[in-house]
């Protein structure tokens, strides 16, 4: 029978597509793991379906599709570079490309894009897809999913620990008194956004930018008043809320861009330390945040706490997520559930996902 999983993630950053094997057989084991670049022309057009003057339902169900000729290419390349024979695959977990993400009130919503019809038909592997609609309907956030995994291989009975995924989007699992977690805010996206439009760059690279800036107070204060920060959780955003247009209501135009990068990083290093549990005596980063030292400097000091990567415990930072979504398809095929009702506030445990058989 086989044992190994395929996750994809695609995040809210549009940075890249992350690709993991996995073996599931004894423990969890990563056999190997890719990124693949995603096409620029492709990172506008699905930027373009975050907002709702953005509808054309033509484009995002031919969007739909190329993101699944893309997460096709990704799984190919992935067993070609591993040398792994694809009937070693039991599935593919497939997390899709964020396009819509509003989870409140009765009619509330996801939607992520990668159709994982064209997924199947062109690896010929089994795809569990569609994870976050399920927990919505069960009256959940449908965010953050990641967090049963982080419990499943990360918790200890001695250390309170969290661990903070810092994407596009922040969150927060606390692995004590009880599993919690969500979205803090804004991760690198704003950064992200920033560095592009002024340096022309994908990233700040080290959080190099940021620390030539200083602090602007004032916007620091006027970003933190938003009222997402002050909801209790459980709560989940996106480019939704938090983007270049919420930026853009922030400023008053004479601020200096090194700076504005600076208090971009300190948003998020405060948002993250503001939401952490008294009792939490450890921070574990993954994502592309644990690459940027001055945040990961910022967050420790504002913290008061240590703060490592996920490598201190034996899972690279880089892969964490796509790891989450290859388990996540290994629960749904053994029907176990996958989403955490406290973190997610759904009414109860829930199998996750929508299989496609090849």
């Amino acid at each position: 029978m086989s044992h190994c999983y395929i996750g994809l993630m695609s995040g809210t950053s549009l940075d890249a597509i992350d690709a993991v094997l996995l073996d599931c057989s004894k423990g969890l084991k990563l056999v190997h793991a890719l990124t693949l670049p995603i096409p620029p022309d492709l990172k506008e057009k699905t930027r373009a379906l975050n907002h709702s003057s953005n509808s054309d339902l033509e484009q995002s169900l031919q969007l739909d599709r190329r993101w699944g000729f893309l997460f096709a290419e990704a799984v190919q390349q992935l067993l070609q570079e591993s040398n792994t024979d694809k009937s070693r695959v039991r599935a593919i977990g497939s997390h899709g490309q964020t396009v819509r993400h509003a989870p409140q009130g009765q009619y509330g919503y996801t939607l992520q894009i990668g159709d994982p019809n064209t997924l199947c038909e062109l690896t010929g592997l089994d795809v569990v897809a569609d994870f976050r609609r399920r927990d919505i309907a069960a009256g959940g956030q449908g965010a953050p999913l990641a967090s049963a995994f982080h419990r499943a291989i990360m918790s200890s009975p001695r250390e309170n620990r969290a661990v903070i995924n810092i994407g596009g989007m922040a969150n927060m699992t606390r692995l004590h008194d009880g599993i919690a977690g969500f979205d803090t805010g804004p991760g690198n996206v704003l950064m992200n956004d920033w560095v592009q439009r002024h340096q022309g760059k994908a990233y700040d690279n080290n959080g190099s930018w940021a620390a030539q800036g200083r602090v602007i107070t004032d916007l620091l204060n006027r970003m933190l008043a938003d009222p997402y920060f002050a909801l209790p959780a459980p709560k989940s955003t996106g480019r939704e809320h938090f983007d270049r247009h919420w930026l853009a209501r922030q400023l008053q135009g004479d601020e200096k861009p090194a700076d504005v990068q600076a208090t971009l990083a300190e948003l998020t290093a405060r948002s993250i330390s503001d939401a952490l549990h008294p009792a939490t005596e450890a921070l574990y980063i993954c994502g592309g945040g644990a690459a940027n030292p001055h945040l990961m400097q910022r967050l420790q000091t504002l913290s008061g706490r240590p703060v490592k990567s996920t490598a201190a415990l034996g899972v690279d930072p880089d892969w964490l997520e796509g790891m989450a979504f290859a388990w996540l398809a290994s629960q749904t095929l053994a029907h176990k559930s996958g989403n955490e009702p406290a973190v997610t506030g759904a009414a109860g445990e829930r199998i996750l996902g929508a299989i496609y058989q090849a």
